[in-house]
């Protein structure tokens, strides 16, 4: 499992750095929140990045919203209990004689919420800002505080050790980051709020 995530977080980090540096360096200060909007050619290429995305985003967005999918379907299941709408399932005949198991009430519930957050995220012409707020208030807690204070008590470092001030230097530091990140990231709403224009983006 360490070496697991030693290697993602690497590769992750790599990644994202190489975009970031990449973007500063050819767009400066003016790099867009989506990168692929400051190039135009070859417009192939552009293209291709753009169904590259649109993959990634389909699977990711599936991953991301199962616990909202199972918390909402569990609540369905427990308020109406008596009723069997939210559990009564169709087989459907696939071509190749394979069986599909169809839910309406899933199909509809899980249809009606990307339905719905696209179109939020649609009317949010910045949307960027708004992942930045998420993303800060993510960042440090989960991938910092939580992992140094378990490793703290797993390892029952003592307190005022050279281990103790550097992991807490360390959480203070990204802090830091993550604060700096949060009000960017408000100061870029409240600046996009002067100037709102509804499915601007599309």
């Amino acid at each position: 499992m360490k070496k697991a995530t030693l290697w993602g977080t690497s590769v992750t980090t790599a990644f994202y750095m190489s975009v970031a540096i990449s973007g500063y360096l050819a767009f400066g200060d003016a790099t867009p929140g989506n990168l692929l909007t400051g190039f135009f050619t070859p417009y192939w290429l552009v293209d291709f990045a753009n169904v590259c995305i649109v993959i990634h985003l389909i699977g990711a967005y599936q991953v991301y919203t199962q616990p909202v999918y199972q918390f909402a379907e569990r609540w369905v299941a427990k308020r109406w209990s008596k009723r069997s709408f939210h559990s009564r399932g169709y087989t459907v005949r696939l071509p190749g004689g394979s069986d599909f198991r169809l839910n309406w009430f899933r199909l509809t519930w899980r249809t009606l919420y990307v339905i719905i957050t696209t179109i939020i995220s649609m009317l949010l012409p910045f949307f960027n800002a708004v992942l930045g707020i998420i993303g800060a208030l993510a960042f440090w807690p989960l991938t910092v505080y939580y992992p140094v204070v378990m490793y703290m008590n797993q390892h029952k470092i003592p307190r005022w050790s050279r281990t103790w001030i550097a992991l807490h230097s360390l959480s203070f530091v990204t802090f830091l980051v993550s604060l700096a990140g949060l009000i960017g990231s408000v100061a870029g709403i409240v600046n996009d709020l002067s100037q709102v224009k509804p499915f601007e983006k599309i």
